[in-house]
């Protein structure tokens, strides 16, 4: 919040009357130059001498003159530390008496409620008023009446802001600020008048700005703010802009608000033309002898209604070729020829490549912990080379997808004396990347568990990661420590490193001993084959022990019976990903492709374990977007094994089929536990809704869902009729401590033996 500017001279008026008061007191009247022998200064209180003295034109040895008098009074004032300031004249010595200014002890805050605290205090230090400053009374005019434009923004036109100064010992001063803020005022009526081809409400629909509803009081969309009605109007304008009325206008808006100040009436007047339709598309000018691909970029459909959309999209996109070829400043405009008799349009396109540039030089801003190169690594535009808009739209979106940056923005600058050259600027806000999470939660299927991690994605700013986690849950334990090199080669070749100790048990098992424990350690490496396509390799090395002699499944203790209590495992891993989605995090348009395969080619037992995954991600409107993710499992043993029980899939819960309770899925062992199985199958549909008042904020989304699977043991046929459904609705939000997800749905296909649960709770969970 930006209450106050962030320094405010010296008023000129106040200083020059000042001065001229000090310069006509007796002792300022005109001397004879001499000698200085001696300096002075009397009346200091806080302030050290040595400021004064760094201040005056003159020292002991100079010749003393009236001019030099004037400026030394002239360089005092300008401090801003004194009230008063003169020079008397004793024989050979410059006496300089100041009067301090009082000093601000304390600055409050009495019925304060619509705004920050914090970041009014912020502010207001920022212009010069806080506790230890100078206390200077036209600031605080000037605060004040800041203030009040700010109320005035949130539609507090009844609220008044009155100052006090209360003296204090020892020169100093409270300040305290006093709110009567009142009742915000309301919308109570919206009309729009003109409109013929649309009827009001239709229009009123398009608009941000509403009166007083059931849930105003969250979005306070009923409270008028200038620049909401402007950006209203604009939405208007387009509209009718994009259905073929070329000519539409808004002639006239008027706001008036009631006596008490508390109701608003908005009335909007409109022209709205006639419609035009498009009869032909021209492009004159010099397209670089590539006319034919420039036509296919052409948006804007002879025979349709003019939409302002397609040309504007047009442009932009013969505007982006150009760039791609070397023309960074090219200029294209759609010119229209409207027929008003006829009511149509012929749309001429003229393109003016301007002049080829190549890069000079890239520079990085804003990164105070991220290096340098952690950030050029990522650009695909290179120093002294053709410039390239794709590549350098392609950069910018890599950096983007680093996660460490808030906003990610590239400038181009021309250089001074050099018109065939320009420098890039990266200008990055940088964002916390460590993560420290503590967590004690209690469920019906966990109880009590302990969950800890430490995580840094971008450590010492060297844009490697490194992560440590500890889970004590009922039905799972883990002890991890992950390291990942993206760049351990620099072609782009990363490598990671895991080590961990695991111990599980199946859901719903008796007793209280954990059954599996599994230490082990793996390297993997990441070779970039596109700028979307990634393959992995590694191998890893484990061990697992199925423990305990009491109450374990029969499937456990068959297993250990026949192949022995331990197993030693090499396995080998290969995997491809392939990601073009718009965001990590809050996806709303791309698609996501993952193949991992993990072969145990080596030691204790043999097998195939297969997992793909499919997510793609359709924009409906600006703000509604639609998921949809497919995951399939499939293992199976190798020679005369079958498929190592500890390697099953499971199946419920968030990630997989909700309302369906975590892992419950799948095989159930004669003991009841639920053991997972070999095969795994689940269909995922989510509809993302944003909430109210957040704008196009993404990091915090309503979602409708659908879900559908199962899990299966080897050998089982995977029927139709085994399929689980449930629906429901949830919110999804990007916290400090990661993604968070809740859920609340009920089943649409389930049997009597399934193990329900409404409510679902994660962090963590992506989709």
């Amino acid at each position: 919040m930006f209450f106050l500017p962030q320094s405010t001279p010296l008023r000129p008026l106040a200083a020059a009357a000042a001065l001229v008061m000090c310069l006509g007191a007796p002792a300022a009247h005109a001397v004879e130059p001499f000698v200085l022998k001696d300096i002075r200064v009397e009346g200091l209180q806080r302030t050290d001498a040595g400021t004064v003295f760094a201040a005056l034109p003159f020292r002991i040895g100079d010749t003393y003159t009236d001019d030099k008098g004037a400026s030394a009074l002239r360089s005092l004032f300008g401090l801003g530390l004194f009230k008063d300031v003169r020079i008397d004249i004793e024989g050979a010595v410059a006496v300089i008496i100041v009067e301090e200014r009082p000093v601000i002890q304390t600055v409050s805050f009495v019925g304060l409620k619509e705004f920050d605290k914090d970041a009014l205090v912020k502010s207001l230090k920022d212009a010069g008023i806080g506790e230890g400053l100078p206390f200077d009374r036209a600031l605080i005019d000037r605060a004040e009446q800041e203030i009040k434009r700010q109320y005035l923004s949130r539609s507090l036109y009844g609220a008044e802001v009155v100052t006090t100064v209360t003296p204090v010992e020892r020169n100093r001063v409270n300040v305290t600020f006093t709110m009567t803020e009142g009742e915000a005022a309301r919308i109570g009526e919206i009309r729009i008048l003109g409109s013929k081809a649309f009827t009001e409400g239709t229009l009123l629909g398009l608009m941000e700005l509403t009166t007083s509803g059931w849930l105003t009081w969250y979005t306070k969309n009923d409270r008028y703010s200038r620049a909401k009605l402007n950006a209203d109007l604009e939405t208007i304008r387009s509209y009718y802009l994009n259905r073929g009325y070329l000519e539409f206008a808004i002639e006239s808006t008027q706001v008036t608000i009631s006596p008490d100040k508390q109701d608003i009436s908005i009335t909007i007047t409109i022209d709205e033309g006639q419609p035009y339709t498009v009869t032909a598309v021209r492009l004159q000018g010099e397209f670089l002898g590539k006319d034919d691909e420039f036509k296919e970029l052409v948006r804007i459909r002879p025979g349709g209604p003019y939409r302002a959309i397609d040309t504007t999209e047009t442009t932009k996109a013969f505007t982006d070729r150009f760039a791609i070829y070397g023309y960074a400043f090219a200029r294209v405009e759609a010119q229209p020829e409207v027929d008003r008799a006829t009511g149509q349009v012929a749309i001429t396109l003229r393109a003016d490549p301007q002049r080829r540039v190549y890069v000079r030089r890239i520079d990085v801003s804003g990164n105070t912990r991220t290096r340098d190169e952690v950030i050029r690594r990522e650009f695909r535009q290179f120093e002294s080379s053709w410039y390239d808009g794709q590549k350098i739209k392609l950069s910018r979106e890599r950096v983007e997808r680093l996660g460490y940056f808030k906003e990610v923005n590239v400038e181009t600058n021309e250089v001074a004396g050099s018109p065939d050259q320009v420098d890039l600027v990266i200008n990055v806000i940088e964002k916390p990347t460590g993560n420290l999470a503590l967590g004690l939660t209690f469920s019906t299927t966990e109880k009590l568990s302990l969950s800890a991690s430490v995580k840094q994605d971008n450590v010492f700013g060297s844009g490697n990661y490194l992560g440590f986690e500890i889970n004590t849950s009922k039905y799972s334990r883990a002890l991890v420590l992950s390291t990942v090199d993206p760049y351990f080669t620099i072609d782009g070749i990363s490598r990671a490193f895991d080590v961990y100790y695991r111990t599980s048990r199946p859901l719903n098992s008796l007793g209280d001993e954990y059954q599996l424990a599994t230490p082990g350690a793996a390297v993997r490496f990441g070779v970039p084959f596109s700028e979307y396509d990634t393959v992995f390799f590694g191998i890893g090395a484990e061990q697992t022990e199925i423990r305990g002699t009491n109450s374990i499944p029969n499937a456990y203790f068959i297993y250990r019976d026949l192949y022995g209590p331990r197993s030693n495992a090499f396995p080998l891993t290969l995997g491809w990903a392939r990601d073009a989605r718009d965001s990590v995090l809050t996806p709303t348009a791309g698609r996501y492709q993952r193949v991992n395969l993990e072969w145990g080619a080596f030691g204790d037992v043999r097998y195939l374990r297969t997992n793909f995954q499919y997510q793609e991600y359709f924009p409906l409107t600006t703000r509604f977007s639609l998921g949809i993710n497919a995951e399939l499992g499939i293992g199976r043993g190798l020679g005369d094994r079958p498929f190592p029980i500890f390697k099953n899939f499971y199946g419920g819960g968030l990630g997989s089929v909700r309302v369906f309770e975590q892992s419950s899925l799948g095989v159930i062992d004669p003991t009841g536990a639920y053991i997972g199985g070999a095969k795994k199958f689940n269909l995922n549909a989510e509809l993302y809704i944003p909430v109210p008042g957040t704008g196009n904020d993404k990091s915090l989304r309503f979602f409708g869902f659908a879900d559908t699977g199962n899990v299966w043991r080897e050998g089982e046929p995977v029927r139709a009729d085994d399929l689980r459904a449930s629906a429901g609705l949830g919110l999804s939000w990007i916290s400090p401590v990661g993604p968070l997800k809740m859920s609340w749905g009920r089943p649409l296909r389930s049997k009597p033996t399934d193990r329900i649960q409404k409510f679902q709770f994660q962090i963590g969970t992506a989709f």
